[in-house]
């Protein structure tokens, strides 16, 4: 109850005290002070970033959810946007009749506002509107000070439901650029699952000590580099020339690349799991 109570006045207070919201989070999490004047790991960097990049308006154009397929076509990489049904300013807009068996509805402003159907005959629709106006009205900016949500306006997206031959998701590859090149992909598997696992490459697809790649290493038993992954790189290389950092998330099916989205705060700086990430990621990080 009390850590609850923390949390909604730090929810409240975000818009007038960003700086003071962002450390106390980081405190509650890492139980440290956060370093502003001189940070070093990636997670500190990170919140650096909130208050030193995140009032370009690019930072907002890049982490809506709709607006963002501007810029990737911008970038000669519209070719690998997923198939957009519709865009609605609110549910009562969506006309669940006109959409096929499967898609994913997901709200533009933040993370986490995804709801994925793969049968629509068995989709409560009215439970579904009421979930979604719900995200609607949030102000996703201020649950973890993430500024460069705050001026999206705001949208419900359908799009295609991705999966893969065997009817389940496809691999993540969530590419770590910084300063215009990518670092380090960490790659998610057997999501469908419930358990996902994440593993850590370098470019050469070298694992790298992170989660549960240490595993892997140890056993010298990691999977090879994929079909399409070159082409993932390259469009990695596009998308991250104009900033510190991104991370640039990808589908892969079949060889196919499809864009995810460009993350900019991972975890909202707040990442637990990386541990020895942290401070390798933060000195590929040049502020």
């Amino acid at each position: 109850m009390i850590k609850q109570t923390v949390k909604s006045a730090l929810k409240l207070s975000a818009g007038i005290f960003p700086e003071s919201c962002a450390k106390a989070h980081y405190y509650i999490k890492f139980k440290k002070k956060l370093n502003l004047s001189n940070p070093t790991n990636f997670n500190e960097k990170i919140q650096w970033l909130k208050f030193n990049e995140f009032n370009n308006a690019i930072y907002t154009l890049c982490a809506d959810k709709y607006k963002v397929r501007e810029y990737v076509s911008s970038k000669g990489c519209g070719d690998i946007l997923n198939e957009l049904y519709g865009v609605y300013d609110s549910p009562e807009h969506i006309n669940y009749d006109a959409l096929p068996e499967k898609f994913a509805l997901k709200c533009n402003h933040g993370a986490g506002y995804n709801i994925i159907c793969d049968d629509k005959s068995a989709l409560d629709t009215e439970k579904t509107n009421r979930q979604l106006g719900k995200w609607l009205r949030e102000d996703f900016s201020s649950l973890f000070v993430e500024p460069q949500y705050k001026k999206i306006e705001r949208k419900i997206l359908c799009e295609k439901f991705i999966e893969n031959e065997r009817g389940g998701f496809p691999d993540d590859y969530k590419f770590y650029c910084f300063n215009g090149k990518p670092y380090a992909v960490m790659v998610c598997k057997e999501r469908e699952k419930g358990t996902p696992k994440f593993y850590y490459f370098d470019m050469n697809w070298n694992p790298l000590p992170f989660e549960d790649t240490v595993e892997l290493i140890s056993k010298n038993d990691y999977p090879a580099m994929p079909d399409g992954f070159m082409k993932m790189k390259a469009y990695a290389i596009k998308l991250a020339s104009d900033f510190k950092f991104v991370r640039i998330d990808f589908y892969l099916l079949n060889g196919d690349v499809i864009f995810g989205e460009l993350t900019f705060t991972p975890s909202a700086g707040l990442d637990v799991t990386l541990q020895e990430a942290d401070v390798i990621l933060g000195s590929q990080l040049k502020l």
